[in-house]
């Protein structure tokens, strides 16, 4: 009798060296699962075909990391966000820039296209949300109301609304007709990383950092469940395309859920570590996760996986006692009314019509002249890009799965043709519904990929443009907008920072004081028959210009000891130092050069300077009842030769 083949339900399919630096960013087509695009701390973003170890191509254009990509749907378009807060769009099948969009302060989170229209969503650490028209090169509305950074936007699938997720623990549905949000969902108890549309019925999907999973019906804008326990915090979660469960790319394993009620439906160990993206392909499911410059995917084949209450029906264990299916309802919400045509992509600058084209000074022919295109896999380029017979692409789709490895363990085939024992998977949620679970050991497989220089596109930056707000659906003309080059904007961005380098500065000045102070000897040593305090013989002019600032704002703080030690410093320094600095600054001018001299009397009249500041202080607060009191009063009668 011939031995039945084993297969696998998960194994690794390849990794890649993406980049010559640290991958900072990645993710995966929706519409065909076969397309991988990274963003790199080499600013740039190159493009993948899955399961192929060349790179099919790498754009250019961004002067920063590149902290989030996007895919459009079709596959036609990408967006990529940078550390600066620019963003740009390429065409993929002319292997160009299209856009650069300019008006965020810092680092681009997020990213979304929208389903049908001709629009980019982007969230930023700046806590803004901004709409683009990629038509116009405008900002068409920006959305406030986070007040951190916004981990994640999602489009309805019918394109209506706008799902954002934030690190101030909040998620927010705004409505893009109306320009303004329609419901906030609370009750995440950390900072939400992914938000994500169920594909039929208004449903919301939201993971976050607390290990919960929630669900938001948002036809009554509450809660219909929450799904704890989760191993890690939940980076990436994935609705299944009939919308029957939802996909959780935890720490190390693949683990599919339900929502009404709550449960889990099956565990799947995978090695993929911390998964970043997914997505399902030909009823399988592709992960994949990167480390410093190193990319990886995995496959999960969703044939194994238990899915809405279904039992999988193993062809090697046929014999095993199967678990009572549950049977699914109707649903109980509505389902998104979708349009019945899409919009047509951003047309490109060369037109068949002459009287269609612009004139050669225009930014995007400037750009589509001086961009070069070198392919180094033409076949995989033509493949998936180019359209055959004049007829327009579609995503690259194809009939057969990625094939699993073949099981070379015998143990293991011998271990995975036993029936295995039904599992309750427990979480700690109410009125779970129980279900069965085979735990599967995924046996992940790493063939060694020929390292291979990315083909460079360079795609020159269109210049970034001034935004003006406007009607989100009218395509209404929009009025000449004020341009502005790079050095302008990045002058805008380094404003404010002038008070920091002055900080900065004058922290590493009394750090050299300290420094220099400690190096003499032990500046808490205690004295002979005194409680332990400063040395006095440590007490110089220098640290005094640096601790009387500190002393000022001690005298002025709000707690009981900060005032205190204020006053006790305070008094030492006016023991031991006026006199000398009184003597310095009445004594008559010298004669000749003498350097020691003139910096001990700048040194003088620095200090007098800031007791003057502190003498005003110390008046103000002498009045006062109690023991403070009478120490500001003592100090006073101190400072009194100051006058």
């Amino acid at each position: 009798m011939a031995t039945p083949v084993v297969t696998k339900t998960a194994w690794k399919l390849q990794e890649i060296v993406a980049h010559a630096s640290n991958v900072s960013s990645l993710v995966l087509g929706k519409g065909s699962g076969r397309l991988l695009a990274t963003g790199g701390d080499d600013c740039r973003v190159n493009l993948w075909s899955v399961n192929k170890p060349n790179c099919i191509m790498s754009l250019t254009g961004h002067t920063s990391p590149v902290e989030s990509v996007r895919l459009n749907t079709p596959e036609e378009l990408i967006v990529a966000g940078s550390q600066s807060g620019s963003i740009r769009v390429w065409d993929l099948e002319a292997a160009k820039i299209l856009r650069t969009l300019m008006g965020h302060k810092a680092n681009i989170c997020s990213l979304d296209f929208h389903p049908y229209g001709e629009f980019v969503a982007s969230g930023s650490q700046d806590t803004n949300i901004k709409l683009w028209d990629i038509r116009r090169k405008g900002c068409v509305f920006r959305y406030k109301g986070h007040t951190q950074a916004v981990r994640c936007l999602r489009f309805s699938p019918d394109g209506k609304w706008l799902a954002s997720a934030a690190d101030d623990h909040s998620v927010k549905l705004w409505d893009l007709t109306a320009g303004k949000m329609m419901s906030e969902f609370l009750g995440h108890t950390g900072p939400v990383s992914v938000v994500e549309f169920h594909p039929n019925e208004y449903l919301l999907a939201s993971g976050s950092s607390d290990r919960t999973i929630r669900f938001w019906d948002l036809e009554k804008f509450q809660v219909v469940s929450c799904i704890e326990g989760e191993p890690g915090p939940v980076r990436s979660i994935l609705f299944n395309p009939d919308g029957c469960c939802l996909y959780s790319g935890c720490q190390d394993s693949l683990r599919v859920y339900g929502w009404e009620p709550e449960r889990c439906f099956d565990v799947v160990l995978v090695n993929w570590g911390k998964v970043a993206d997914l997505t399902t392909c030909n009823n399988q499911l592709i992960g994949v996760s990167f480390a410093q410059s190193n990319v990886s995917s995995y496959v999960v084949d969703l044939n194994r996986v238990t899915r809405s209450g279904t039992v999988v029906q193993d062809p090697v264990q046929d014999s095993r006692p199967l678990a009572q299916p549950t049977l699914s309802g109707p649903t109980i919400r509505r389902g998104y009314e979708r349009p019945a045509t899409a919009c047509s992509k951003p047309q490109r600058v060369k037109q068949n019509s002459e009287s269609e084209r612009r004139s050669p000074s225009s930014e995007d022919d400037r750009d589509e002249r001086e961009s070069r295109a070198e392919i180094q896999n033409a076949d995989d380029y033509n493949e998936i890009f180019q359209p055959k017979n004049n007829i327009s692409r579609t995503p690259p789709q194809r009939s057969e799965p990625f094939p699993a490895p073949p099981e070379d363990d015998l143990a293991i085939a011998k271990e995975a043709l036993k029936p295995s024992q039904a599992m309750d998977v427990q979480l700690p949620l109410p009125n779970r519904g129980s279900s069965d679970f085979v735990p599967r050991l995924p046996v992940a497989t790493s063939t060694p990929m020929p390292k291979a220089e990315p083909a460079v596109i360079p795609a020159t930056r269109n210049e970034p443009i001034g935004l003006k707000a406007s009607d989100f659906l009218p395509a209404v003309k929009m009025p000449n907008q004020s341009e502005m080059v790079d050095e302008d904007a990045m002058s805008q961005i380094r404003k404010g920072h002038d008070t920091m380098c002055v900080v900065l500065t004058s922290r590493h000045k009394n750090l050299d004081t300290v420094r220099a102070v400690w190096t003499t000897g032990d500046i808490k040593g205690p004295r002979a028959g005194h409680s332990p305090s400063p040395r006095r013989s440590l007490w110089k002019l220098d640290l005094c210009t640096t601790v009387l600032p500190q002393i000022e704002k001690l005298l002025q703080s709000k707690y009981e000891s900060y005032v205190q030690t204020g006053c006790t410093s305070l008094k030492l320094i006016l023991q031991r130092f006026l006199p000398l600095i009184t003597d310095i600054l009445a004594a008559p001018p010298s004669v000749g050069v003498d350097i020691t001299r003139e910096e001990r009397l700048h040194k003088c009249r620095l200090c007098y300077k800031q007791l003057k500041n502190i003498s005003h202080l110390i008046k103000n607060k002498s009045g006062l009842s109690g023991r403070h009191g009478s120490a500001f009063r003592e100090l006073h009668l101190l400072m009194a030769p100051l006058d």
